[in-house]
């Protein structure tokens, strides 16, 4: 196979929620970009991006994480992390807390131009859609908000997804529309939440797919639940296991 990452030095940024929640998601972004040749390593001093004190007005609490980023990553050649909220709060927050620090925040912009979501990074710099997986089920797609209307990342998981051997994709119905995670918002708004994302939950069982995939796992976790809860037969799973060539039982 093909190996366009052979000499890239991957830092993986896993993110609170994978590292805690699921974390066979940022395993499967090892598989898949050693796969493929690179390098990858988990710099254990990594923590959270900071979204949460930045969406809430805690800037001070922000910029340490913000510091902490840089430290733990600049070294890279590159930063993937299997998360489009969290590469956008560091392509759109980090540099906004850090402005009153020039020297940071030109460390922080450097960073942030290297630091990509895991469907960015396979279609843009390693120039991979095939990436070997094989996935012999029915799959549809939800568009995730920050995937869409904050790192923008258009159909690259829509093409990785129908390179898959096996895997059949279905449309999903108000594919873009929000799931009511929304991290905090789900917390403070809580009946929005639920509704929205019952919402969402009804359009992804009505395609019948086996499984429903997106970049986040937060937001499969928020309609997934309500999906579990009435035990409906279609599963979450993220695009990065499907691309590592997970085989569900």
């Amino acid at each position: 196979m093909n190996r366009p990452g052979q000499g890239l030095r991957v830092g993986l940024f896993a993110t609170c929620v994978n590292d805690i929640m699921f974390p066979a998601t940022p395993r499967a972004v090892t598989v898949i970009l050693e796969r493929l040749g690179c390098t990858v390593e988990f710099p254990p001093a990594q923590t959270c991006c900071g979204q949460m004190f930045t969406n809430t007005g805690y800037f001070s609490a922000g910029l340490g994480t913000v510091r902490a980023y840089v430290e733990a990553f600049s070294s890279y050649d590159y930063v993937v992390a299997p998360s489009a909220s969290c590469i956008g709060s560091v392509r759109r927050q980090h540099e906004m807390l850090a402005q009153h620090k020039p020297k940071l925040a030109a460390k922080v912009g450097r960073l942030a131009a290297r630091s990509y979501e895991l469907s960015e990074f396979l279609v843009d710099v390693l120039g991979v859609v095939d990436v070997g997986a094989v996935f012999p089920h029915k799959v549809t797609y939800h568009s995730t908000c920050h995937s869409r209307r904050v790192i923008d990342v258009g159909d690259r998981p829509q093409r990785l997804l129908r390179a898959v051997r096996g895997l059949e994709l279905i449309e999903l119905p108000d594919m873009d529309v929000c799931c009511g995670f929304g991290g905090t918002f789900s917390v403070k708004n809580p009946d929005v939440s639920v509704a929205m994302a019952s919402a969402k939950a009804r359009n992804v069982v009505a395609t019948g797919a086996d499984y429903v995939v997106a970049l986040d796992n937060s937001c499969l976790m928020n309609f997934g639940g309500l999906s579990h809860r009435d035990q409906a037969p279609v599963k979450p799973i993220h695009l990065a296991e499907i691309l590592a060539g997970r085989q569900a039982a």
